[in-house]
């Protein structure tokens, strides 16, 4: 064998593992994505637990508040409809988008319920009531971490497969859409977590 003919072997050879280990990245960092939304899927829906409890505590005061518990109920029954949607491809930018709009909805009736409940002083200060709202609130913090840590997430596997060379494996082996940012349509009002105050 010739010198020239191993030098061109060896570059193929390194040029090939070069390409294997963006592949190999490419696959790490959606998987990591996966996982991040994995994380808000778990808050979400110990948020959409809560939420029928709260509901069904706050039926005893709110006689004839019926229009706003259906509100709440529905946003929350569509809202997890589009997590499990988006469950089933985190990657996916639509059933992002969708979720993020089910959870806009479900942050609005959910902050008219909050409205609601300010006028029943007995619906506050119940025991229940104050301990579920806690819950919540915790839960709300825990969804903000977690879509943090997913976005940012869905940032850097963008940022890599959008690169060059990264561009052209990626392209070549799948890796096409963008992932799409959970970014909840009232974005000043999500930084903080529901006020709930009992």
């Amino acid at each position: 064998m010739s010198t020239t003919l191993i030098i061109i072997l060896l570059a193929i050879l390194i040029i090939v593992l070069y390409l294997v280990s963006i592949f190999n990245k490419l696959v790490a960092l959606k998987n990591r994505l996966k996982n991040a939304f994995a994380q808000i899927e778990v808050q979400l829906k110990r948020r959409y637990d809560l939420i029928p409890n709260l509901v069904e505590i706050a039926k005893k005061y709110l006689d004839h508040e019926n229009k706003t518990l259906l509100a709440v109920t529905e946003a929350r029954n569509g809202a997890a409809n589009a997590l499990k949607e988006a469950s089933a491809n985190p990657g996916d930018a639509d059933a992002i988008k969708h979720l993020t709009q089910a959870e806009g909805i479900l942050n609005k009736s959910m902050g008219q319920f909050n409205m609601v409940m300010e006028g029943y002083p007995d619906l506050k200060a119940s025991q229940n009531m104050m301990q579920l709202s806690e819950e919540l609130t915790s839960t709300e913090n825990k969804v903000s971490f977690a879509r943090q840590a997913y976005n940012d997430e869905v940032m850097a596997y963008n940022t890599y497969k959008q690169s060059f060379p990264q561009i052209i494996v990626a392209s070549a082996t799948g890796h096409t859409a963008d992932s799409g940012l959970l970014e909840f349509e009232d974005s000043k009002t999500i930084q903080n977590a529901p006020k709930i105050s009992f």
